[in-house]
């Protein structure tokens, strides 16, 4: 059924003012000149259930095993990634109209307001699901939609070396930072795999330990038996009743966490998390925006300043905060894992730069500087 049909159709049976019935939708079909059979009743239900409910024409996309985002560019077409790169499908968006109503809806569902007023919408529906969505004309070729699926079990580190995403020397320095608490960050570009991988990591914190986890929308969930989330939330349409990391960092602080974990460092909460691993909280982690290792340090300090903390005292915060970085990357061929590992290192102007300690590519192995202090960290040397 193509949309023109759908509308007219469902047109006719909002004049209804009820709920429709399977006898309501033959007789709305027999109205617009379709003959009815069972398959026809049975596959019409189907497709209103899917444009009243859920993600529309997307739901099928969303069910399909082994994806991790769809992504509607207006009516430019509509994408799915499942782990090889960006694919084209075969659903189609007849018109921005379609789209629009859909990307509301949507927000409607996960609690977020989205009009023309507030044009874009950050949000997570009921499944889990990350909802992002940004009206036209702010956006083109049109109103865009991109939701990321939430993996139905995490991946443990043994699976993601096995499946190509971890080396085999990458994996053990992993393990053993956890086993040997130390704090780190994971850093990458969108879509490449931090929270994945964080997730691999946490999974392997003994279940004696009481992990805290501050996110802006949940998306980690380790596979650990003592694993608390505080997520934060916007203001409403008052202003009023948002809750920022920043607050929710250190309310973590007041829930006895054996380890606490950012999600993702998005802004001043790096303050307050650099407080608590400087108080006596070891194994502390979270992810962060970075397009690689050598390029942590400045971008955590352009986070700080958002948070009050000046140069100097951020960089001595991260001194003794923080050890290792870790480097994911999406691969050309649509495939992700960890690239790269480096430390922080004090310089003698007490700035803190990243010493590269390990890299990973298809050529092999590439021992850096700073290998033998991260091979004594991780308990391997």
């Amino acid at each position: 059924m193509d949309e023109k049909h759908l509308q007219a159709l469902q047109s006719v049976l909002g004049r209804l003012a009820r709920p429709h019935t399977p006898a309501d939708v033959a007789t709305a079909l027999r109205g617009l000149g379709v003959v009815v059979t069972d398959h026809v009743l049975l596959d019409t239900m189907e497709v209103l259930r899917r444009h009243s409910i859920g993600a529309g024409p997307l739901e099928d996309l969303l069910r399909t095993p082994g994806v991790t985002d769809v992504v509607v560019n207006g009516t430019d077409g509509v994408f799915i990634d499942r782990g090889r790169g960006l694919e084209r499908t075969n659903v189609v968006m007849f018109d921005d109209e379609q789209v629009r109503r859909l990307a509301i809806r949507l927000a409607t569902a996960a609690g977020r307001r989205l009009d023309d007023s507030q044009p874009f919408v950050d949000g997570r529906l009921a499944d889990g699901t990350r909802l992002h969505a940004v009206l036209s004309p702010v956006a083109s070729p049109g109103t865009c939609i991109s939701l990321r699926i939430p993996a139905p079990s995490g991946l443990t580190l043994q699976q993601l070396m096995d499946q190509g995403s971890l080396a085999p020397d990458a994996h053990a320095l992993l393990v053993g930072m956890v086993a040997q608490r130390v704090p780190f960050l994971i850093s990458g570009g969108t879509g490449s795999g931090k929270t994945t991988l964080l997730a691999a990591m946490l999974g392997l914190v003994p279940a004696s330990e009481r992990i805290v986890v501050v996110e802006d929308a949940r998306e980690l969930a380790p596979h650990h038996p003592h694993c608390l989330r505080l997520e934060g939330r916007p203001p409403n349409t008052e202003g009023v009743g948002g809750i920022t990391l920043t607050a929710l960092v250190r309310q973590a602080l007041r829930m006895r966490p054996d380890r606490i974990v950012v999600g993702e460092v998005r802004g001043g909460e790096l303050c307050d998390l650099l407080t608590a691993l400087n108080t006596g909280h070891e194994g502390g982690c979270g992810t962060v925006h970075a397009n690689s290792v050598a390029d942590v340090p400045a971008r955590l300090e352009a986070l700080a300043a958002l948070g009050g903390l000046g140069r100097d005292a951020c960089h001595a915060q991260l001194a003794s905060a923080l050890r290792v970085a870790v480097h994911v990357r999406r691969r050309p061929d649509g495939t992700r894992g960890v690239a790269e590992m480096g430390l922080f290192t004090r310089e003698t102007d007490g700035g803190v730069r990243i010493e590269p300690a390990v890299g990973f590519s298809p050529g092999g192995v590439e021992w850096g500087s700073g290998a033998a202090r991260l091979r004594e960290w991780a308990g391997l040397s």
